[in-house]
């Protein structure tokens, strides 16, 4: 088996680079700072600010609390709830589908990857876990980027959530602006994109194909050859057969007494 380790540094690195992405965007999916809201009303929120993530609103009061929080007040959302805008019940779903996808695409590599350092001779078992795997994780990236990108635009538009009283959360805020978890998943998102095209983009040397794989043709050559030393051989008795044909050889059934 050829060496290949020194093919596969980029992808070594690019392994531990999809793994930081993938960590990173479980951090951004828990992270409440998606959306940060910034309100004048400090009846409830007294802190001025509250943060809407895509599983939980959150804020400061000293109002009302809730008993985990001690001093912030949280809800819940949940994909069901009829005022739950398309781009957080977008975030929800894709954010989970980047984990999943994520998750695979990593131990696909992990098995190319130990094909190499393991020396194995087939080829297929090296191209196919690094195409495989960096297309998981080019769609992982992808499947992020996408609510990333929507809930950025929500932002900038200053869209507003109708949340229902029990939330006491303003009808809109006075101004809003990007979060820490947003910011936290597109930086994954890239990294995710990045380790997917850096395992799309191996190739094999070329001329090394030939090299992984028992050569078929050196087989069925030492195979022609012995069948060429064994025409040999028969066509060197050939001629002797045929001269001691041509000389004739008694037959002791035909002799008379007289010839024994």
């Amino acid at each position: 088996m050829p060496y290949l380790v020194h093919t596969a540094h980029a992808q070594f690195v690019g392994l531990w680079v999809g793994a930081v992405g993938w960590i990173l965007t479980i951090v951004a999916v828990g992270l409440v700072e998606w959306r940060v809201w910034e309100v004048s009303d400090l009846s409830v929120i007294t802190s001025g600010m509250a943060w809407v993530g895509i599983w939980k609103v959150c804020f400061y009061t000293s109002v009302i609390v809730t008993p985990e929080y001690k001093v912030m007040y949280c809800q819940r959302m949940h994909l069901t709830d009829p005022y739950m805008p398309n781009e957080i019940a977008a975030a929800q779903a894709l954010m989970l589908l980047a984990f999943i996808l994520g998750f695979l695409g990593n131990s696909i590599i992990i098995y190319g990857l130990r094909n190499i350092y393991f020396g194995l001779n087939e080829a297929r078992s090296i191209t196919l876990p690094f195409s495989f795997g960096g297309g998981l994780m080019l769609l992982a990236g992808v499947s992020s980027l996408i609510p990333l990108y929507w809930n950025i635009n929500s932002v900038v538009t200053n869209q507003t959530i109708n949340f229902p009283p029990n939330f006491n959360m303003p009808p809109a805020p006075d101004k809003q602006y990007v979060g820490s978890g947003i910011a936290v998943g597109i930086f994954a998102s890239i990294l995710v994109v990045l380790s997917g095209i850096v395992f799309l983009c191996y190739k094999l040397p070329e001329g090394l194909n030939s090299k992984i794989k028992p050569s078929r043709k050196k087989e069925n050559n030492d195979g022609l050859c012995e069948t060429e030393m064994a025409v040999h051989v028969k066509s060197r008795q050939k001629p002797e057969q045929d001269r001691i044909n041509s000389l004739g050889i008694d037959n002791l059934a035909f002799q008379s007494p007289k010839d024994g």
